[in-house]
């Protein structure tokens, strides 16, 4: 029987068991050794509470990953829009700080690397939205629905993707570098929404 997600005890529910998750993650610091027993064992719940709010592990990671991820966009970015070029580069610093910071966390062994595509994904959708959204709102109808779909889904794979690539090898170039170039090309990509 599916859950209410907008139940307040499955909201709390949902909540424990991350908290616990990011607990553990603190003294393990690795994302893919903490096992789903470790998660209920933390939380104090059984594994069957655990199932009933998240279908696997993977489910529970991409879940932890968006709502993280969410935060720190909330965090960088108040009111949840892009007004400007300005916002739009704090947008893209803040997704390459994001992996930097989360890339710790992933020990990138042949075992471990299904979760990556997950997680990727997981913030991709989260970035088209924000994107779509405020190309909604910019083109004011002036250019075609798809056209504004398509542009936001190429800036959000295009950001992400160079933003995944760079976090592996954070050491060869300077963030603040790359979201410079980053934010030139994405302006371009812009261009025939925005005009």
């Amino acid at each position: 029987m599916p859950v209410n997600q907008n139940d307040p005890r499955v909201k709390r529910t949902r909540q424990l068991l991350i908290q616990s998750f990011m607990e553990l993650l603190e003294h393990k610091k690795n994302i893919y050794s903490i096992s789903v027993q470790d998660i209920t064992d933390r939380a104090t719940v059984n594994r069957a509470t655990f199932y009933a709010h998240f279908e696997d592990k993977y489910a529970f990671l991409e879940c932890w990953m968006k709502e993280k991820f969410q935060r720190k966009l909330a965090e960088t970015l108040p009111n949840s829009s892009i007004s400007n070029m300005s916002s739009l580069r704090t947008l893209i610093l803040t997704i390459f700080e994001f992996l930097a910071l989360t890339r710790q966390y992933m020990i990138r062994t042949p075992e471990n690397s299904q979760y990556e595509p997950l997680f990727e994904i997981a913030m991709q959708k989260e970035l088209y939205q924000l994107l779509l959204k405020w190309l909604i709102e910019e083109s004011n109808g002036s250019v075609s629905r798809e056209l504004v779909e398509s542009t936001a889904l190429v800036i959000s794979w295009g950001i992400l993707g160079t933003a995944v690539q760079w976090s592996r090898n954070p050491q060869n170039r300077r963030a603040e570098d790359m979201v410079r170039d980053v934010l030139v090309i994405v302006a371009a990509g812009l261009a025939p929404v925005m005009a």
